[in-house]
């Protein structure tokens, strides 16, 4: 049987357990054992670590330890998937570099915080976002630095509204990359537990850790 880690903390504003569980409960329905936790000291447990299929970090802002951190990465680098959403995963540990390095980017801005706007999908090939047609969400948008290898599966388009010097930059939403011999995928939907009633938020985001996992 797969198994899948999520760990959870941070700020309690992203509602880090309720969205959690959501997809653990999901991965359960797919066959997989899931595990939540609090601590982040499990990523220093190489044994339990190399035992996965695959990790999900729900922890914003936050802070790990080097040991911690280590483990992690190494984790993925010999082949354990990530898969994560939001702030949990792209705006969790602001210090650590090489973490976001692995990430594919970082959270710098939500212009205008709760607002409408459209993620449009833009690899209908990938079996991530195929069949997906574009969609509307009003939750945050997010501006962030992001690397240029991510393989970007879905954008979103920035109205200038908030911020008139940025109108219409193109930012990408859903992406996935490599980490070594581990597949990395994100998305930056996500906010709260209720934006994944939006069944395309919610099914990107299953389709990716399936996908991630190893």
């Amino acid at each position: 049987m797969k198994s899948a880690l999520f760990v959870w903390g941070g700020w309690q504003g992203h509602e880090p357990e309720q969205t959690a569980r959501i997809f653990a409960t999901i991965l359960q329905a797919e066959g997989y054992q899931t595990k939540l936790s609090d601590n982040l000291d499990v990523y220093e447990n190489a044994e339990k670590m190399q035992s996965l299929n695959l990790i999900v970090p729900v922890v914003s802002m936050g802070a790990i330890t080097e040991a911690q951190e280590t483990g992690l990465l190494n984790a993925i680098h010999s082949g354990v998937g990530i898969g994560g959403w939001h702030g949990g995963m792209a705006d969790s540990f602001r210090n650590n570099t090489n973490y976001q390095f692995m990430v594919g980017g970082q959270w710098v801005a939500h212009p205008g915080n709760i607002i409408d706007y459209r993620v449009n999908i833009t690899r209908h090939d990938d079996p991530i976002t195929a069949g997906i047609a574009d969609f509307d969400m009003h939750s945050e948008q997010y501006y962030m630095h992001v690397d240029p290898s991510n393989e970007v599966l879905a954008t979103t388009t920035f109205s200038g509204d908030a911020n008139p010097w940025i109108e219409g930059t193109v930012m990408p939403v859903v992406w996935k990359r490599r980490w070594g011999s581990g597949r990395v995928f994100y998305c930056s939907l996500g906010h709260v537990a209720s934006d994944f009633d939006v069944p395309e938020a919610r099914e990107i985001v299953r389709r990716g850790l399936l996908w991630a996992a190893r």
